[in-house]
Parts: C-alpha cells; structure tokens; sequence
C-alpha cells in the first residue's frame, strides 16, 4: 500500500496523517501502534479490518528547516504536516534580526510587544502605525531567510476593515514584510477578509489577546471556563475559514491549545500554551534576560543578559576613569 509523505517518521508518537489524504483514500479512525499504525477502512471496503503500515522515514533527508532557503506560510504548513515545530522569536531592530536570522528562526515577529521592550509602556496600546513600520523596515533589512510578520496596532483594524486593509498595505509596501498579524476571533473577520482579498498573509492571535487588556483587566490566564473555552475553539475555526494561514495561542490551558491545534489545518504557534501546538514564540528581551521584570510561568530564560551588558558596562566606565582605555594598541 502506499504511504503518503505526509505520514512522517519512525518515531510513532511524532506521526502525521494528511486529513485530505485519509479521508478521501477511504481511512477512518486511526491510532498509533509500536508495529506502525492502523488504520479502519470504511466506505463499504471488503478489507475492514484494521490494515497494519510500517513507516520508516529518514527524518534528516526529509527535514524542511533543512533544505528550505527561505520560509514561506507554505513552508510553515508543510512543518505541520511532518510534524516539525516551528520557532518563533520577535524582534524590532536590524542587528538582533541578522543574528536570530543566522541561527536559523523561522519566523521573526516585529510584535507590538516594542512597545513595552523598546519604548518602555505599560501596555501596547501606544505604539503607532508608523512606529510599527520603522522597526519592520529595520528587521526586514537584517532578514535573508525567515517569515517576518509585523503586529498591526491598536486602532488600524478594529471596526473598520477598510482601515484594516490600509494599514495591512501600507505595512507590506514600507517594510518589506511577508505578512501581518491580528488579534481577535469573529469580531475582527471582515479585516481578516479585506486584508486577504490583497493578496496580504494574515496571522490571527487569540486568547489573551494585549491590545484588549482594558477589556479584560488582568494578563491572567484565558479560557478556562468551558464557555469561553467553547468561543476560542469556534473562533480558531472561523479565522481559519477567513484565511489565517497560522494562529498564535497566548495563555491558555495547555490542553485546550492542544484540541485547537489537532482541529485546524494552519499551523498553531503558542506563548504559555505547553507543548501540544505546532511552535512556539516567545519575546526576545524576555527570553535572553534583557528584561528581568517579568517573569511568567510559561517564560523560560536563556540567557542573563542584563547581568552581562551592566557588568560589561561597568568595566568600561573603570577603564576610562582609570585611563586604562584606550591602550597604545587603541590609538593611532
């Protein structure tokens, strides 16, 4: 029989079935075995019986962060497919974007969050359109490979899907960008829409959802009764219906973030939503330490880098107080 690309590897707690593929080749339900995985026949099928496959697959050979020379949604979606999770970090300058470009991220996102990072708010509400378009400009120049997604910011979307479409547009012609990314579920469809009928690549964002903080009036976790659990998982489905080739999960249940991501076909990237999605994302200043006010649960740090730059500073003030710098190999 024979096996579709899309069911990948030899480690079968990692295997991926091309719902397309199962359902129009007459495959039902399915589950994972040690010996390779069984598979239900129906439509009338002689062969019912449960039908064992053995898959072996090279996992280096078939790697798309491998061989791929620039990431594209199309790429993010095959990642889904061979179930390879996708990294994600933000950025907002040219420098950080070069290096996380050449350690090989996947997606860069120029996230609302430089409000807080870079200018210093409480919130990210105050960041402006044209701000957002500097530090996109900047990241996109340092970019050779990965997907660069830029935030649009409170106010260029809610309610008016022909301002949505505005900004979407100017974003993607001043910065060179490869798409946008909104927060919210039904309310905002129409932007998502309008935005699409562009041409424009649009990733959607739910669950604790920044730009509506007043609303919600706490950063704490979302979705943990079952009614707005019930409007998250509808909201996944219907922005994944508009168009959202991905969709970002921000703090929520773990396991609620796992039923979203094995119910739709994009790709589903979390921040504090565990391990059961298709990537992660998290803040760059948070994750190297530059930042050390905020500590969530879900923030892992991997680097003290506000340590190192204080200490580095230091030593330099020492050294020019002291006239040891410059040294006579330092001058001309």
């Amino acid at each position: 029989m024979f096996v579709p690309w899309s069911l990948t590897g030899d480690n079968h707690e990692n295997m991926s079935w091309h719902d397309e593929y199962a359902g129009s080749h007459g495959f039902d339900e399915y589950d994972k075995t040690a010996g390779g995985i069984k598979r239900n026949m129906h439509n009338g099928n002689p062969y019912s019986n449960f039908v064992a496959l053995q898959v072996t697959i090279n996992y280096e050979e078939m790697s798309v962060q491998k061989t791929v020379k620039i990431v594209t949604t199309h790429v993010l979606y095959e990642m889904k497919l061979k179930g390879e999770k996708i990294s994600m970090l933000t950025a907002y300058d040219y420098s950080m974007a070069r290096i996380l470009d050449e350690a090989g991220i996947d997606v860069i996102l120029v996230g609302d969050s430089a409000s807080n990072v870079m200018a210093g708010y409480d919130t990210t509400l105050p960041i402006t359109l044209d701000n957002m378009i500097y530090h996109a400009a900047s990241v996109v120049r340092g970019v050779k490979r990965a997907l660069v997604v830029v935030d649009l910011p409170f106010g260029t979307y809610q309610g008016n899907s022909r301002e949505a479409l505005a900004s979407a547009i100017r974003i993607m012609k001043e910065t060179g960008a490869s798409a946008v990314k909104l927060e919210g579920g039904r309310e905002i469809v129409e932007s998502i829409e309008r935005i699409m009928s562009a041409g424009i690549p649009v990733m959607g964002h739910l669950g604790l959802t920044p730009q509506s903080i007043h609303k919600f009036g706490t950063y704490v976790v979302r979705a943990r009764d079952e009614e707005e659990a019930r409007k998250l998982k509808e909201d996944a489905k219907i922005i994944e219906k508009a168009g959202c080739f991905a969709i970002v999960l921000e703090k929520i249940p773990a396991a609620l973030a796992g039923e979203v991501a094995e119910s739709v076909r994009v790709p589903v990237i979390g921040i504090g939503a565990g391990r059961q999605v298709d990537g992660q994302v998290l803040v760059l200043h948070d994750m190297l330490g530059i930042n050390m006010e905020f500590s969530p649960r879900f923030l892992r740090r991997y680097h003290n880098l506000y340590d190192e730059i204080k200490g580095a500073v230091n030593h330099y003030i020492t050294d020019v107080r002291s006239g040891e710098f410059p040294s006579e190999k330092e001058q001309y």
